[in-house]
């Protein structure tokens, strides 16, 4: 049940999964109801992007569990949805992921310590992060072409806004190693009191790094191959390499919430550099630890 000339797989190359659509409609609901109440409850707002991310990964597979129920006959409107949602969803959660990053480095003070400095990193990666969303966005559009040829350019567009984005993560790995080990370095030679785990934290980040780069490869893997590719031809990868991922990195995010921790150590004061003020108090609270010491 595969032909291409039957009018159900005139946007698909198979007939979406009804019940796989309501199971990750339900399943992403649920993480994104438990990450608004998270960030309600500890005031983190920057994580909101992620939030969003969960609202676009609901909505494109309920618009699958439609195009399923549209059969023989699918309408272009449910395709476009799911593929465009979908599609730029793992920007979005990547744009948090930088943002915490940002808050670990001011709280414990480690500017220093990072190849990028705080008020240009937040901005590099989150900018950059923007570019490969639009980009993203823009090639997904074009794919939804009656034409084959501005599919197939809207195609090569999505691979490169893909591309940047696995460039992206790869350098935001190593920006995160660097200040991760040489952080470690000082703690060793010059131990401070901190109250935040940032290495429990890090890691956290590392494990949701890693299901966004794995969806990546596999997406780019996917776009390489083409519209007859056996990824865009086979449902399963979909799921597997896709959705699962990113039902990870929503899991992970929620049960080793960073916003716990973050939230109580960054709230800053109303000042014009909030962070630098953020920054202060951490080394006025290092002295006085070692104050009390004496």
């Amino acid at each position: 049940m595969s032909s291409d000339s039957e009018p159900h797989f005139k946007f698909y190359h198979y007939d979406p999964s009804l019940a796989g659509a309501c199971v990750l409609t339900i399943a992403f609901g649920v993480s994104t109801i438990w990450h608004l109440v998270l960030i309600a409850k500890h005031k983190t707002w920057y994580f909101i992007p992620l939030l969003i991310g969960g609202i676009f990964e609901l909505i494109g597979y309920a618009a699958r569990g439609i195009s399923h129920g549209q059969a023989p006959h699918p309408t272009i409107a449910p395709y476009v949805i799911q593929t465009l949602l979908i599609l730029v969803a793992p920007a979005l959660f990547a744009a948090t992921i930088y943002m915490i990053l940002g808050r670990i480095i001011v709280s414990v003070n480690g500017e220093s310590y990072s190849l990028i400095k705080k008020r240009w990193l937040t901005k590099t990666f989150v900018t950059s992060d923007v570019i490969s969303f639009l980009v993203q966005l823009g090639g997904g559009g074009l794919m939804a072409s009656s034409h084959a040829s501005t599919a197939q350019t809207g195609s090569h567009i999505v691979l490169a806004g893909l591309i940047i984005q696995i460039l992206l993560f790869g350098f935001f790995v190593a920006v995160a190693g660097v200040f991760h080990r040489r952080l470690l370095v000082r703690e060793r030679a010059l131990p401070h009191d901190l109250t935040l785990p940032w290495q429990k934290i890090l890691y956290v980040l590392y494990l949701a790094s890693v299901f966004i780069m794995i969806r990546s490869i596999v997406r780019v893997a996917e776009f390489v191959q083409g519209f007859e590719g056996s990824i865009i031809r086979h449902e399963v990868y979909l799921y597997v390499f896709d959705a699962l991922p990113m039902l990870a990195v929503m899991g992970v995010l929620g049960v080793w919430y960073p916003g716990q921790y973050l939230g109580k150590v960054t709230k800053v004061s109303s000042v014009d550099d909030g962070e630098s003020a953020m920054a202060e108090d951490g080394e006025l609270e290092l002295e006085r630890t070692s104050e009390g010491r004496k």
